[in-house]
């Protein structure tokens, strides 16, 4: 009977804690050439909440910034491709950026 108790607290915190846990959302951050000189960037979250204002960073190949940019009222944003190698930030806060190298942003 002790042990059952001695189990029922962790469980108890447990089950409590679950749904914080099924609440958390991924980020999603998708980038395109247009084939125009312009790069168009999207993103979101996994439950459907907006990233509108989330900062957009775009670094040149030694890592430097040369934008910084925001989402707009529909998550999405669009820039002038830069010359070189580059990567483009969805900085969403700890835990929620994601980096897309340039090399990887096709038409």
């Amino acid at each position: 009977m002790k042990f059952a108790k001695f189990l029922a607290v962790p469980m108890v915190i447990g089950f409590m804690t679950l749904p914080l846990t099924a609440m958390a959302h991924t980020p999603l951050f998708s980038c395109f050439d247009n084939a125009d000189g312009t790069i168009y960037c999207e993103g979101g979250f996994s439950d459907g909440s907006t990233a509108a204002g989330v900062p957009v960073i775009v670094k040149n190949g030694k890592g430097e910034e040369i934008q910084r940019l925001v989402l707009s009222r529909t998550s999405d944003v669009e820039f002038e491709k830069p010359k070189g190698n580059y990567s483009v930030t969805f900085d969403g806060g700890e835990g929620h950026s994601i980096e897309i190298p340039g090399s990887q942003i096709f038409e």
